[in-house]
């Protein structure tokens, strides 16, 4: 397990573009000031112990410095003794759609950024509980395994895009399926799979899949995502989804769908709108579920790795302190540092 002590520090990152910028800017004005000298190459050749080369490699060499010693401020630890603590909770499958039609805007900023932010504040609020994610469009696959790393549930979170199922729709039905697959095999734990969706099923037997999570004892939630007027989708490219005979495709949340899904899973069906009630209504419902023993995996000491990272950068200026800006007359006829080798010279 590898983590930050301190990882405010790494805001400070958001310096290196900016310097990276200056220095573009500063080159771009220093090629202007030479073409009001004259050529370019006559002044090369006027000038032979000025490197064009030099200065840009020192400066690389000590961005990168500067970049690694913020990584050190920020501690980088690596966990390297594990437990394994058997605590009381429950096990949870979330369930999101990430079809094209959750790109729609009627939730506010759209359907799946709305959604990640319910997971996101769902696991904030987990203890002693154990976590799988399941993405799902046409098909279905596990993003995450269950379990008790909620650092790294947060994480698989950001990277969740349509993108990564080719295979587009809505299979409700899979997504059950394969969750029901995807529990630890314990009987006295509480279990529930949350399905975040806007309940368009495509592909049907949705029902079926959910009274067969009811018949064994988990629960299947729906959170519907969206509105029933609807919104059209837009695309990556700025551009909105339109269907084969060229007209603008708009979704619309399956209200109904859900609910007949929730009551067969012996769940409960929230909306999900542009306020933070289904949130609350959520929490209530996840609290009420039968508390089991689960098996957590525990970090339980993190070995300091700034030393490391301190001694990479501390290279990097000792070798950016060597490379000279002039070419060093001693090695003239090495061409190391130069954009091309001068024409016309004598063998």
């Amino acid at each position: 397990m590898f983590r930050f002590e301190s990882p405010i520090f790494l805001y400070l990152l958001l310096a290196i573009p900016l310097l990276v910028a200056i220095r573009l800017l500063f080159d771009r004005r220093r090629r202007k000031r030479i073409k009001r000298f004259g050529d370019e190459a006559l002044l090369a050749d006027m000038m032979e112990d000025v490197s064009a080369i030099r200065p840009k490699v020192k400066f690389w060499l000590l961005t990168a410095a500067l970049a690694l010693l913020i990584v050190a401020l920020a501690r980088p630890q690596m966990g390297i003794h594990i437990s394994r603590e058997k605590r009381q909770g429950i096990e949870t499958i979330i369930c999101m759609d990430i079809s094209n039609s959750m790109l729609a805007t009627d939730v506010v900023p759209s359907r799946l950024a709305k959604s990640k932010l319910l997971v996101e504040n769902m696991v904030d609020k987990f203890v002693n509980d154990k976590v799988g994610l399941i993405v799902f469009a046409g098909d279905a696959f596990v993003q995450l395994p269950i379990t008790s790393d909620y650092v790294s549930a947060k994480m698989f979170m950001h990277g969740i895009s349509p993108s990564l199922i080719a295979s587009q729709g809505t299979d409700i039905a899979a997504a059950i399926n394969l969750a029901l697959h995807s529990f630890t095999p314990d009987e006295k734990t509480g279990k529930a799979i949350i399905v975040i969706t806007d309940g368009e099923d495509h592909e049907g037997k949705a029902l079926e899949m959910a009274r067969e999570a009811k018949e064994q004892g988990v629960r299947v939630f729906i959170l519907g995502v969206g509105t029933k007027n609807g919104s059209a989708i837009r695309t990556s490219d700025g551009h909105y989804l339109t269907d084969n005979t060229g007209q603008t495709v708009i979704t619309r949340l399956n209200e109904e769908m859900c609910k007949e899904i929730a009551e067969a899973g012996s769940g409960t069906y929230i909306h999900v709108d542009n306020n933070s009630e289904a949130q609350q209504r959520l929490d209530n419902e996840i609290a009420k579920m039968q508390k089991g023993e689960v098996e957590a995996v525990v970090y339980s000491d993190y070995a300091e790795q700034f030393q490391a990272v301190g001694i990479i950068a501390l290279l990097l200026i000792i070798i950016e302190t060597i490379v000279l800006e002039r070419k060093n007359r001693l090695f003239s006829r090495m061409s190391i540092f130069s954009r091309h080798n001068k024409q016309n010279e004598n063998p």
